[in-house]
């Protein structure tokens, strides 16, 4: 089905979130390291990642299969940093997997400690609808595009 104004192509990045505040509460996912098998709930000192419920309902009807959401951090943006979001259905050795009531999201250990204490949220506007990292206690400053911030130390 169709999510946003543009067509999207599997595979292909996500539009880019606005700024804007959440609304929705979430519980915390579970991880699981996907290069140790083991208990489902991973070391607290990795952090989690929140999804909000508009979150988990937008993913359930967007995915297929293997599906799953990835976020990454990546270098760039106008405040230093900035989040990608992408469809992805390869798990590689230093991803985090979290899931909540079906729906899935994949982080990768290097992401994870830019975006620990965070949650998901999926925003949907009058002009555009999107993912978007929101209430990042890791983050600094954002900026007014929502998908830039900057880093505390």
């Amino acid at each position: 089905g169709s999510w946003c104004p543009a067509p999207l192509c599997r595979g292909r990045a996500l539009p880019r979130p606005p700024a804007g505040p959440a609304c929705a509460v979430g519980r915390p996912l579970r991880w699981v390291s996907s290069s140790q098998p083991g208990p489902t709930e991973s070391d607290p000192s990795e952090g989690q990642v929140y999804l909000s419920e508009s979150c988990v309902k937008r993913l359930l009807e967007i995915t297929e299969g293997s599906e799953f959401l990835r976020l990454q951090v990546e270098g760039g943006g106008c405040s230093g940093f900035q989040y990608k979001f992408s469809l992805d259905t390869v798990i590689n050795p230093d991803d985090r997997q979290g899931q909540k009531g079906g729906a899935r999201v994949v982080v990768d250990v290097d992401s994870l400690a830019f975006v620990k204490g965070s949650m998901v949220d999926f925003s949907q506007e009058l002009i555009r609808s999107s993912f978007q990292v929101v209430s990042n206690p890791q983050a600094e400053k954002g900026c007014s595009c929502g998908t830039s911030f900057s880093v505390r130390f």
